[in-house]
């Protein structure tokens, strides 16, 4: 059982000095990279699309950048404690950067999606080594105020994510878009180097302990094949891309389940009768669920009603700032009412998949808002209490491991979600230059679609809520 001291409340003073004011600007700026990016992408694909063609690979924008963001985080760790803090945060803003430049220079969409690939490594590896930061950078004391920081800063991202894509792609291009995140990465590269008053513990740093590259690898290689079998669909090769790539997640897991040194999943991963298993899957699936509003609700909404860029991304960006209230306002529940905010939670996202089939396809945007704000509202609801009674309920030795296992089961679920929005829109003939009545039988193709893996995480979650601990072990209470 860890044992708890009573402190006096910190203020903003204790990190807002010379003392802490440097580490809080480095693990907040990497974090604000990450977050402000996916929403500036989403606000600009429309004009980019318009530009470089290729509407078929539009959902590996989405599963390129997250499988970069999966390599990264799951290496990031060890990462750490071979080398520290500063030189891979230093490497993961020079990749960002090269990813935004890469980007911004593209003259075709697979050129964009090498650039989004680099982004992914880059902004997941900063959002990791952020987090891992906090723990390595602050005292104990401190790091509650430094997890406000970063949450006012997340936040903020649903705001100015937006503002400025639509910015860039209304008064300027959506080419320098790429550019200003290249800048404020290249900014952050020279603060680690120079500028950056970083001290840490060198106590924890462990050189022996080896990335698993070649898990990573099967990893990245499962999701590719799914997200192919989206390009082009016909009645043999996407059944077979699609076994092939479940087929080497399978193998991925088998392999890593052997690997006790320096697995990256907790044991028992997706097995709905293991509580661990089941918040995995319940994640995992949950996020495959939603991927369509992020994947091609600015597209349709465009093409469907006219929506202007910028409009359409504040819409996605409801999603965040639902999270963001929510979470504020339930984040003092007592552990005993985790199965009731998480069951509600979990129902309000699965509600709102449900409501997009109509909304995106008929109207209006507003109710498209509403319903992207319910789903943040059930994220935001649900999210903490699934992190605390997930490691309340795993095995000891898993609880550190499933601190890093679900984000990066989140980013693969984000993944694989959107090659599957990808083989549903392109089955169902979607195209940049199609009308508003093809692009409604897209919408509700997607969102349908969606729904088995919504009903799966549903199902999951029951699993999940009914479990009760055997025991407290260390590390927990």
């Amino acid at each position: 059982m860890t044992d708890f001291q009573e402190t006096a409340p910190v203020g903003w003073h204790e990190i807002l000095n010379r003392d802490y004011a440097s580490p809080l600007v480095l693990v907040c700026l990497g974090v604000w990279l990450h977050a402000a990016d996916s929403l500036l992408v989403a606000t600009m694909m429309p004009n980019i699309v318009s530009d470089l063609g290729g509407e078929a690979y539009v959902a590996w924008s989405i599963a390129l950048y997250e499988i970069g963001s999966i390599v990264a985080g799951a290496s990031g760790a060890v990462l750490v404690l071979k080398m520290g803090i500063r030189q891979p945060m230093f490497i993961a803003a020079i990749t960002f950067a090269l990813g935004c430049l890469i980007s911004a220079a593209a003259f075709n969409m697979p050129g964009l999606l090498a650039g989004r690939l680099f982004q992914g490594m880059g902004g997941g590896g900063l959002t990791a080594l952020a987090f891992i930061g906090t723990g390595r950078l602050f005292p104990a004391r401190l790091i509650a105020r430094v997890m406000g920081a970063i949450s006012v800063l997340w936040g903020s991202s649903a705001f100015l994510g937006p503002l400025i894509g639509g910015v860039f792609t209304t008064y300027f291009n959506w080419r320098m878009g790429f550019v200003f995140f290249a800048i404020q990465a290249l900014f952050l590269a020279t603060f680690v180097l120079f500028g950056s008053r970083v001290s840490e513990s060198t106590d924890n740093q462990d050189r022996s302990k080896p990335i698993p590259v070649a898990r990573l690898l099967l990893l990245s290689l499962g999701v590719l094949f799914i997200a192919y079998a989206g390009i082009e669909v016909t009645a043999l090769r996407t059944p077979v891309l699609l076994a092939c790539g479940l087929g080497i997640l399978a193998t991925f897991m088998v392999i890593d389940g052997n690997s006790p040194g320096n697995r990256i999943l907790p044991k028992k991963p997706f097995n709905p009768r293991s509580p661990v298993g089941a918040a995995l899957l319940m994640t995992f699936t949950l996020n495959i669920s939603t991927m369509g509003l992020s994947a091609y609700g600015p597209l349709l909404m465009v093409i469907i009603h006219n929506t202007p860029t910028i409009v359409a991304g504040y819409i996605l960006a409801c999603v965040a700032i639902g999270w963001s209230c929510a979470a504020l306002i339930v984040s003092g529940a007592p552990e005993k009412h985790d199965p009731i905010y998480i069951a509600v939670g979990m129902a309000l996202v699965c509600i709102s998949v449900i409501g997009m089939i109509y909304a995106v396809a008929n109207g209006p945007v507003l109710l498209v808002a509403a319903l992207a704000a319910i789903e943040g509202v059930g994220y935001g609801t649900a999210w903490t209490f699934i992190v605390r009674r997930s490691k309340r309920l795993a095995a000891a030795d898993d609880v550190e491991r499933l601190s890093g296992a679900l984000p990066t089961t989140g980013r693969l679920g984000f993944a694989v979600g959107a090659s599957v929005c990808g083989i549903l829109a392109n089955y169902a003939g979607f195209s940049i230059d199609g009308s508003a009545d093809a692009a409604q039988i897209v919408a509700r193709t997607i969102f349908t679609g969606s729904l088995p893996f919504a009903f799966l995480a549903m199902f999951a979650m029951v699993c999940f809520v009914s479990m009760k601990p055997k025991s407290t072990h260390p590390g927990q209470g």
